[in-house]
């Protein structure tokens, strides 16, 4: 078995390493004591690491809370392994794969196995993070191989899996000075794509040094997150050494000012220009997943700033105390609980202008089936692309501070400034942010130990300086409403329209085509009903086609009403008739009759010579009726004939009849209507009577006015045909 071995070196606390021989471990899950370091691989017989060092959170940090719900998930951590005789205390990093296996598929079962799956976490712990994403692939491999043999007594396969990581760390292949934080398994594209101009607020909150609480259900793109974030700042990845525990300051202590400068160098550059920045140093920790059992350590006093992630939402309802700012992972949003920080982060024209030039190319070049690389297979919105834009802007950002304190310092000398920049160039990067910076850890560590003329290597300008313009509102606009997503959501509603049209049609056409079949069938039942008919009355001898009774009611009622009105009109004319001259008879003529200038004798024996007197004739109902207009011609030539010879011989039959008959109807108005009465008051009824004879006649011919139960008027011509015919009824009288 291998034995852990630590060595120290490096120059200038970069590279720093302990010479840490990797080690792996099995973390298992039992059902009564919970997570569990279950057996070590690289260590003496006997000897268990988690005991010497402390690692009482190992088996937490291993076993993710929510790990159950995916098939395999990877956590990363940090542990702090304490001082020892030849080494100081420093960090260490762990990266854990977690499987589960149901327990019915195991060769061999063990008696403690009392649960449907078994969950079990292969860990490996190493002295730096920079190779993780090489060694999250081989770990990915081991642990399903391990897995696949369902027989997790054998670890065979563990054990050589140690050795080789042993092995390479002792042909130092893990000790290489050489930058490769690109290679760590994280997307800075993903990063990017998702955060967009957040990224730099992100970027800027690191070197704020607030407390960052990162939230996120996956474990894996939780830590990776936090990882891709603190690539961003050149070197820091190499030099994590004090991030496990507030109470850590080595990088400062072996810190010195470089004084020589090989511009050719990059790693020269960035450590003369005081890179990285150290954002993990005293009062600081960075936990990428971070447990629950662990919120003690962030409640501590000592612990100022730090970045940390987690997987339980029970942090979301402590927010406010155990975070300045909140990234949910899940919904991709931002929530800055501190008002001064807030203030610090706003961006400015500059910068807003600078992250979305490269928001737009990452966005341009983005590949769907293969987001870590652009479309293009260019460099423009690649890895390196992005990860040397941050570089040029963080060594633009102290470069224009540097020039900054030299503005102040030399506030009374004009020949100190540069004549080629114009005011203060950390303008562009936020008064505000630069006042909060300058207040933070990491910038006095960087202030004290740089050069106070940095600006004369790289230039103090912002690398979009100016105001805002026209194109930045017009590319600000264009980013909103790509943000939108209006084609997307246009795309849903236009799929959900064409889902209700077409559910639509087809309910409109089933209904239709119901109601077309009703009809036919309705249609249907009526021929047959009609055939039924035809053939019972063939059968029972009766007319083919139905009478329609309705219409011949009508029409009989019609023909009813006018017939008994046109009777109704005649008799009331010969009632009258009757009472004004039939039965009078003259003393030259003995017969009554029709005439209409004979006299009627009373039942007295007396003449009425009033009556006689005063009689208008008066029109008969005949005519006005074409059908009775040859009778009436016959009727008034015997009437004036018998009136002419003055006959006094007994009338016609006929004429006998029509008198006996009329005077038998008459002899109740007569009755009536009999008084002792002047003959001027006697003339003036009949007058009337004749008016009233004359309405009812024009009732009986359908007029309107009888129609409505109003009584008829005469007219002008009326009233002077009466006038007219008056003395022609007194000569025919006389």
């Amino acid at each position: 078995m291998a034995t852990p071995r630590s060595s120290t070196g490096g120059e200038n606390g970069e590279g720093s390493k302990t010479g840490f021989t990797p080690l792996v471990t099995v973390v298992d899950f039992h059902h009564h004591r919970g997570p569990e370091v279950e057996r070590w691989f690289g260590v003496e017989e006997g000897e268990d690491p988690a005991a010497k060092y402390d690692w009482t959170l190992l088996p937490f940090m291993a076993l993710s809370d929510g790990a159950h719900a995916s098939t395999e998930d990877f956590s990363y951590f940090t542990l702090l392994r304490p001082a020892t005789d030849d080494s100081p205390a420093t960090s260490l990093f762990g990266i854990s794969c977690t499987r589960q296996l149901d327990a019915s598929q195991l060769l061999v079962r063990p008696s403690d196995v009392t649960r449907s799956t078994v969950q079990k976490a292969v860990v490996v712990i190493a002295d730096s993070p920079q190779f993780f994403g090489m060694l999250r692939e081989r770990l990915s491999v081991v642990t399903s191989a391990w897995f696949a043999q369902r027989e997790f007594g054998d670890t065979e396969i563990l054990r050589r899996f140690q050795e080789s990581l042993a092995e390479e760390k002792a042909r130092g292949q893990m000790n290489e000075e050489v930058d490769r934080d690109q290679y760590l398994g994280m997307s800075l594209r993903e990063l990017v794509r998702e955060f967009r101009w957040q990224t730099l607020v992100l970027l800027k909150c690191c070197l704020l040094q607030p407390k960052m609480l990162f939230f996120g259900s996956r474990c894996e793109r939780l830590c990776m997150m936090q990882f891709s974030l603190i690539s961003l700042i050149p070197g820091l990845l190499r030099n994590l050494q004090d991030c496990a525990g507030p109470d850590l300051n080595n990088y400062e202590k072996k810190l010195s000012r470089p004084t020589s400068l090989r511009t050719s160098d990059r790693n020269s550059l960035l450590s003369y220009m005081g890179l990285p920045l150290q954002i993990f140093g005293k009062g600081s920790l960075f936990g990428p997943y971070t447990p629950l059992q662990q919120l003690d350590i962030l409640a501590d006093f000592g612990t100022k700033s730090y970045i940390v992630g987690s997987t339980n939402s029970l942090l979301l309802q402590q927010k406010d105390r155990y975070s300045d700012i909140l990234i949910n992972l899940d919904e991709n949003t931002i929530n800055i609980t501190s008002t001064s920080l807030r203030t610090a982060l706003a961006l400015s024209h500059s910068d807003r202008r600078w992250i979305d030039f490269i928001t737009q190319e990452v966005n341009d070049t983005w590949d769907d089936s293969n987001p870590g690389r652009p479309k293009t297979m260019g460099y423009r919105g690649s890895e390196e692309f992005i990860r040397l834009q941050f570089e040029e802007y963080l060594l633009s950002l102290i470069s224009s501070v540097k020039y900054h304190n030299h503005l102040i310092k030399n506030a009374q000398n004009p020949k100190a400034l540069l004549p080629h920049i114009e005011g203060d160039p950390s303008a562009d990067f936020s008064n505000e942010w630069v006042e909060y910076w300058m207040k933070t850890e990491n910038y006095r560590i960087w202030n004290s130990h740089t050069d106070g003329h940095l600006f004369d290597i790289v230039e103090p300008k912002h690398p979009c300086a100016g105001g805002l313009t026209i194109d930045d509102v017009q590319r600000r606009i264009a980013q909103q409403v790509q943000e939108l997503h209006l084609d997307e959501r246009f795309a849903v509603g236009k799929e959900v329209l064409g889902r209700n049209l077409a559910a639509g049609r087809d309910k409109a056409s089933t209904i239709f085509n119901k109601l077309y079949a009703d009809m036919e069938a309705l249609r249907e039942a009526q021929r047959k009903r009609a055939e039924e008919t035809q053939h019972s009355a063939e059968k029972n001898g009766s007319a083919a086609y139905p009478v329609d009774l309705g219409k011949a009611q009508q029409t009989v009622s019609s023909v009813g009403s006018r017939a008994g009105a046109y009777i109704g009109s005649w008799t009331a004319w010969a009632g009258q008739k009757r009472k004004e001259g039939w039965g009078r008879s003259s003393s030259s003529s003995g017969g009554g009759g029709w005439g209409f200038g004979g006299a009627r004798k009373s039942r007295s024996g007396n003449t009425d010579s009033s009556t006689e007197k005063n009689y208008t004739p008066l029109s008969s109902p005949a005519l006005s009726s074409p059908g009775f207009s040859g009778m009436e011609k016959i009727q008034m030539s015997d009437v004036q004939h018998r009136a002419s010879e003055g006959h006094e011989r007994r009338p016609l039959t006929q004429d006998s009849f029509d008198e006996s008959l009329l005077d038998a109807a008459g002899s109740v108005d007569e009755s009536v209507t009999s008084s002792p009465a002047s003959p001027r008051k006697n003339a003036e009824p009949g007058r009337d009577r004749a008016k009233s004879i004359g309405a009812r006649l024009d009732y009986g011919d359908g007029h309107s006015n009888a129609a409505t139960g109003g009584v008829a008027t005469e007219t002008k011509e009326e009233k002077a045909e009466s006038k007219t015919d008056e003395p022609k009824a007194a000569e025919s009288t006389t």
